[in-house]
């Protein structure tokens, strides 16, 4: 049990500040009977500060330093704190953030950089892995190839006007008509443009200022042609806009 007790009244009326913003400054009261480590956590709620990391220092109507909140165990009502007083928070941590960013980076050239023996770069180079195995290397180019030949071969089936089913992945199937075929600007590879039977695109046959194809707003959708089944699949009647 601690040796501190209260002296004073069961509670205090002050205002906090902190140093993350000095222009803000809130009124809170509290009970004298908490100890610091408590009267820390509320603290924390109320400027975002961590109570490992804070510092906190009491300031009198004068603005006047009258003593800091140092000892974890010691009640609040033990240190001479008065209505009206200002409790002043220290982030610590985030002062050591701003210091260090003042500290000048350390540089290197590329070719200095090359010679050393003891960088990522060399130990990639010692044991073969990654891009510096060519087998690997090898094996992933020649994955990639087959990839992108499937995905050409996909995109060769759908037909501008074709009625398709759309596939993606966590997102439930919704059938369109297929709007565009080809490789647009906005991403590499082979990409659908669809008109959806359904609101749930994401745009009206546009993207990045760029027309591929024209449709209502949130009508259209890019997908990749493997996410595309070609087939009979006839418009549904979603009686969009039958009144009730």
């Amino acid at each position: 049990m601690s040796n501190y007790s209260v002296i004073t009244s069961d509670f205090v009326s002050v205002s906090i500040t902190n140093s993350g913003n000095q222009m803000t400054c809130v009124e809170r009261r509290f009970q004298k009977g908490i100890t610091i480590d408590d009267f820390k956590g509320k603290l924390e709620l109320l400027t975002g500060g961590s109570p490992s990391t804070m510092s906190v220092e009491v300031y009198d109507k004068n603005d006047k330093l009258v003593c800091k909140l140092n000892e974890g165990s010691r009640l609040l009502g033990s240190y001479p704190i008065e209505d009206g007083m200002r409790i002043h928070v220290v982030d610590n941590f985030a002062r050591q953030e701003e210091d260090l960013s003042n500290v000048e980076k350390f540089e290197i050239s590329e070719e200095e950089y090359a010679k050393r023996s003891d960088t990522v770069k060399a130990f990639l180079e010692k044991n073969r892995l990654g891009k510096y195995n060519d087998e690997e290397m090898k094996r992933r180019e020649e994955e990639k190839k087959k990839e992108q030949e499937a995905e050409e071969a996909s995109a060769r089936l759908c037909k501008i006007g074709d009625r398709c089913e759309v596939y993606v992945p966590n997102q439930p199937k919704r059938r369109a008509t297929i709007m565009y075929v080809g490789k647009p600007d906005f991403k590499e590879g082979w990409w659908i443009g669809v008109k959806y039977d359904e609101p749930l695109g994401k745009n009206d046959g546009s993207v990045s200022g760029k027309r591929y194809f024209e449709c209502a707003p949130k009508y259209g959708g890019f997908v990749k042609p493997t996410h595309v089944k070609v087939g009979d699949f006839p418009e549904e009647d979603y009686d969009l806009d039958e009144e009730i």
